[in-house]
C-alpha cells in the first residue's frame, strides 16, 4: 500500500481538496485507492451538521483523482475531468467510513479516456459511474 505522499507525488491536488489518501493496488489499466472520511472534514460543517453525509460530488471527484493517479503515473501533467456518464448513488458515506475507489480504463479515444468507476464502503457499492478523463502534459 502507498500513502498520501505517493499520491501527492503524482497528482497536483492538495488538502483540503486531495480526496485520495492512498493506493492499495495499481495495474496497467486499473487502480484501487481509498479515502478515510474524517469527522473533522470541513464539508461536514454544512453537509449536514445534524446528519453528516459525504457529498456525492466529492465521491465522484475522488474517483476522478484516483484515475488521475493511474493516468499520470510516470508523466508530468494535470489530470482533466471531462465528463460523467451514468452516475448512480446507492448508499450514504458517513464520517469514520473508509471509501474505496476502483477505477478501470475501458478505452482511450482521441485523447479521451473512458473509465468504469466504483466507490464502496464495507464492500457495498455507494457510487458507480463512467468518467471521461484526459490530461494536459506539463
Amino acid at each position: 500500500m502507498k500513502g498520501a505522499e505517493y499520491v501527492k507525488s503524482i497528482i497536483p491536488h492538495r488538502p483540503p481538496f486531495l480526496l485520495v489518501d492512498g493506493v492499495i493496488e495499481e495495474g496497467e489499466d486499473n487502480i484501487k485507492a481509498f479515502r478515510d472520511i474524517r469527522p473533522e472534514d470541513p464539508v461536514f460543517q454544512g453537509h449536514f451538521p445534524d446528519y453528516p453525509i459525504y457529498p456525492g460530488v466529492l465521491i465522484v471527484e475522488g474517483l476522478a483523482q484516483a484515475a488521475g493517479v493511474l493516468l499520470l503515473n510516470g508523466k508530468k501533467g494535470v489530470p482533466l475531468f471531462l465528463g460523467i456518464e451514468k452516475a448512480r448513488f446507492r448508499g450514504e458515506v458517513k464520517p469514520g467510513d473508509r471509501l474505496h475507489y476502483e477505477v478501470k480504463i475501458l478505452q482511450k479515444r482521441r485523447g479521451v479516456i473512458f473509465a468504469d468507476c466504483v466507490a464502496m464502503v464495507n464492500n457495498k457499492k455507494v457510487c458507480t459511474a463512467t468518467l471521461m478523463l484526459g490530461f494536459k502534459e506539463a
